[in-house]
């Protein structure tokens, strides 16, 4: 029950279709059948065009708030990782940038990582150790960050052989030490620049430690040119720039239909779906799961819901299977559905594990349980002390679809007779200010509605549900 009170399970992953015109796709999670593919026009093999459906920033792909297809391509483009995952899901060592990897010490429980020592950022500074330490410190100290429980049992890092080598050292064992220190930032450029862990990394990358680098971020002009990293010390590759295009779906099917993209990243629904088809044997469409999947929680902290009971009734409430229907428009995320706690569905051994019928509203479950928290129901409406119960529901306005889906959550819970609020704000407002906010924290924001509180407080500081972004790795 504890589970169930805090957390909706998670809904359908958010995936994304690629659709090349290219005969060698890269290997797929989730795929069509493989098409022959014929470019209708000749192209510069040393040039990808690849549409997508936004360049918007933030590029800090350790934020929640960032989690963008983008902001995950850039990170592995331009940003040095220890371990990548491999097809199968297997996290596997980058040789290019690391010597090893591996625990050296059971007590303290200590991983030593040795780096290359031709290893550099394009400004020449060398990858070192102060740049496990950087992102260490910020990943257990910066609110809205992704998954920053392994981070947190690190008790320091120390720098040996110049910096080349840094053991890490945990509170306990922890098996996943391989899932850390992945995007490593150039900590010699950030920790004194203005804006610092976020405000750096809000318009472009201030330096590069993979194959490419970033030439130019043009927002305005939905473009971001990367070029390959001169100063790379791997092996090249053959292109010598990619181009991120920014574009709707009509027109990404339309520069796919005449080869002016050679690839389009974009999350499809039922229509772009059947454009998409029409193309023929001109592009070959492949499923990926994007690594992030849509989460509804109900937050314990928030006053009102701190009371299980009333927990329950609002989870009784909520309609699980209209909300992934809404969220997938009907593209490939709709058989996608994250059935599970422990793993995304595109995860390997990932088996549904959510009970029959959980998730599916059940108003009489509603009545008795609210009944049961002390409350009455008066002209369609839920009172207990004389004041209405109303919800404060969070989701970032700036990314698809969560505000979307938060407009039909508060649809279902009305119909419940549980009032509810939409809480306006971006993403980095929501992760970075609002969800950890304490009663002395106000950040400026603007709600749909002035909210009735049953339980007192600024309504800025206790959002009841959140429904966000959850990465889940793979």
């Amino acid at each position: 029950m504890r589970g169930r009170s805090a957390l909706l399970a998670l809904t359908a992953a958010v995936c994304a279709l690629l659709t090349a015109c290219t005969d060698s796709p890269p290997p797929p999670l989730v795929s069509a059948p493989p098409t022959t593919v014929t470019p209708t026009r000749p192209t510069d093999p040393t040039q990808l065009v690849v549409g997508v459906d936004s360049v918007k920033g933030g590029y800090n792909p350790h934020l929640i708030a960032n989690q963008t297809t983008v902001t995950r391509a850039l990170g592995e483009l331009v940003l040095p990782s220890v371990f990548h995952t491999g097809v199968d899901g297997s996290p596997l060592l980058d040789r290019t940038l690391m010597v090893s990897a591996e625990v050296t010490k059971a007590n303290p429980y200590t991983v030593t990582y040795t780096i290359q020592p031709q290893a550099a950022w394009g400004d020449g500074a060398p990858i070192a150790a102060e740049d496990f330490a950087y992102l260490w410190q910020n990943m257990r100290s910066q609110p809205g960050v992704v998954d920053p429980a392994g981070y947190r049992l690190i008790t320091g890092v120390s720098a040996r052989d110049g910096g080349r080598v840094a053991d890490v050292t945990f509170s306990q064992p922890y098996p996943g030490w391989r899932s850390l220190f992945n995007d490593l930032l150039p900590a010699h450029v950030l920790k004194d620049a203005p804006g610092g862990w976020t405000g750096a990394l809000s318009e472009t990358f201030p330096a590069a430690g993979g194959p490419f680098s970033i030439r130019n971020i043009d927002q305005d002009r939905g473009e971001i040119l990367l070029q390959r990293n001169d100063r790379y010390w791997g092996q090249s590759t053959k292109l010598q720039q990619i181009v991120l295009r920014q574009a709707g779906p009509a027109d990404l099917v339309g520069a796919l239909k005449s080869a002016d993209d050679q690839l389009a990243v974009l999350d499809p629904g039922d229509s772009t779906m059947r454009a998409l088809n029409e193309l023929g044997k001109s592009v070959t469409l492949t499923t990926v799961p994007n690594p992030v999947v849509v989460e509804v929680l109900l937050r314990q902290t928030a006053p009102r819901l701190s009371d299980p009971t009333l927990r329950a009734a609002v989870f009784a409430a909520i309609d699980r299977d209209a909300l992934i229907s809404i969220g997938s428009g009907g593209g490939p995320s709709a058989s996608l559905r994250a059935d599970s706690l422990v793993l995304a569905p595109s995860q390997p051994g990932y088996k549904p594990s959510i009970p029959a019928g959980v998730g599916t509203p059940n108003h009489d479950l509603v009545n008795q349980l609210l009944t049961q928290a002390g409350y009455t129901k008066t002209n369609g409406s839920w009172i207990r002390d004389g004041v209405p119960l109303n919800l404060v529901i969070g989701a970032p306005n700036d990314r698809a679809p969560y505000s979307q889906l938060a407009g039909v959550l508060q649809q279902q819970l009305e119909a419940a007779g549980i009032g509810a609020t939409i809480l306006n704000t971006s993403g980095d407002q929501l992760f970075g200010q609002v969800l950890p906010a304490t009663t002395t924290t106000t950040p400026t924001v603007t709600t749909t509605t002035s909210p009735a509180n049953d339980q007192g407080g600024d309504p800025v500081n206790s959002v009841d549900v959140a429904i966000v972004p959850q990465a889940v790795g793979g």
